[in-house]
């Protein structure tokens, strides 16, 4: 990811439609620069580490609309964070770059900037971050974090996919991801490591 550190060039070709970073696809239709910041559009904006609430709170004071995915956590320590990013570092940001230019965001506290390809600001399409709203609030009304239901050791059952019923044992939740890795416990007493879904793992 590169953020954005210069003013707005011209691109000097063609863009990809879509590019992949940190679990946030991000998609761009062919056109000049000019063009596509006169539009009132979503962007990723890169936070410091351990910020993004932080800089969540100072995006809205300056009057943008900004989304800060995360979710809620229910930690031991009461002094702990009790929500947790669901993509660390990063958050959302509504604006029309051709009013307030880039440096807004630049050197706003706690910020590193707009998330850029080629050095141009990615748009984010609304129909995703709506799409990241209804995930995000699904897991929230289900009690929050679904890895906090595991620790290494558990014995769980997979309810969902072509491993549905078969028993294993927790090890692991895979880095960044709604996924972790499962011992599946097979006849012969053999073990076959497995990734799944959180969602499809239940306590026994």
């Amino acid at each position: 990811m590169e953020p954005a550190r210069n003013n707005l060039k011209e691109s000097d070709g063609q863009v990809p439609k879509k590019r992949e970073s940190n679990g946030i696809i991000l998609h761009r239709n062919i056109m000049d620069t000019e063009t596509f910041c006169h539009a009132l559009s979503w962007y990723v904006l890169h936070s410091k580490p351990h910020m993004e609430e932080a800089l969540w709170r100072q995006v809205q004071a300056r009057g943008f609309e900004a989304y800060y995915p995360h979710l809620r956590v229910r930690p031991v320590n009461p002094r702990a964070r009790t929500v947790r990013p669901y993509f660390p570092r990063y958050l959302f940001v509504r604006a029309n770059l051709e009013e307030v230019g880039l440096s807004v965001f630049q050197w706003m506290p706690g910020a590193i900037g707009l998330v850029c390809f080629g050095g141009v600001p990615a748009p984010v399409p609304s129909i995703l971050i709506e799409a990241i709203r209804l995930r995000v609030d699904a897991i929230n009304a289900t009690g929050g974090d679904p890895s906090l239901h595991f620790k290494p050791g558990d014995r769980v059952r997979v309810v969902e996919g072509p491993f549905a019923g078969y028993e294993g044992i927790f090890d692991v939740r895979l880095s960044g991801r709604e996924r972790a890795r499962i011992l599946l416990q097979l006849l012969n007493d053999r073990v076959l490591p497995l990734e799944v879904r959180l969602s499809q793992l239940k306590r026994v």
